[in-house]
């Protein structure tokens, strides 16, 4: 027993050792030391989370008529509004909407976008606008290639290509991703998503004056 003891105690006495000696080892190098600390703290400085945690304070609706008072989302904001899915948009959720942009809508006919603006037509633009809308609050990191439900009741195709960091929706590529909001995310897409078997002519009764 008295054997054993000697040889647990020199075996403590060892690694106490070896514990001093790394600890000294550590302390003798503060200069090599200091550049790891110095450089992520560099690194880290130019990702402000302030800008994020303001804009995730407003719900979809209320982000989209701040972005529209910017020029970017006035006419996807005019068609939420035509549409009568504001209070939608201000729900809980969580929502994730693929926002067309200004310039997105604009490549639509003319005559097309005026029809879609007509209370004759609002069935219609709820349809194309809720094509927009999937379910849950996905950002650019989670969205796999493939189809998913959306609002409307019909799919979009995904594709996400890690390689080139593009990701695209049927033929919309998302040119600004992950904008949060309180109840869901923004991906903003360069064209506006036609659902499959949207109708090509729309009501052309005059808006009512």
């Amino acid at each position: 027993m008295k054997a054993s003891k000697g040889i647990v105690g020199k075996a403590l006495f060892n690694i106490i050792g070896i514990g001093s000696l790394v600890a000294l080892s550590v302390c003798a190098q503060p200069v090599a030391e200091t550049p790891t600390v110095t450089v992520p703290s560099t690194t880290v400085l130019p990702v402000t989370p302030t800008p994020t945690a303001t804009i995730a304070t407003q719900n979809l609706a209320e982000l989209a008529k701040s972005a529209a008072s910017q020029g970017q989302f006035k006419t996807l904001i005019q068609a939420v509004q035509a549409a009568g899915l504001t209070e939608q948009l201000a729900a809980p959720g969580p929502y994730t909407v693929f926002a067309p942009t200004d310039a997105a809508f604009s490549a639509l006919p003319k005559a097309t976008l005026d029809q879609l603006l007509q209370p004759a037509n609002k069935q219609q633009l709820v349809k194309l606008l809720s094509y927009h809308v999937i379910p849950g609050g996905i950002t650019s990191q989670q969205l796999t290639s493939g189809e998913v439900k959306t609002g409307e009741g019909s799919p979009v195709k995904i594709t996400v290509d890690r390689t080139s960091n593009s990701i695209t929706v049927n033929n919309a590529k998302v040119t600004q991703p992950d904008i949060p909001a309180s109840n869901g995310i923004v991906h903003v897409v360069d064209r506006v998503l036609l659902p499959p078997n949207f109708p090509t002519s729309l009501n052309t009764t005059p808006t009512p004056r």
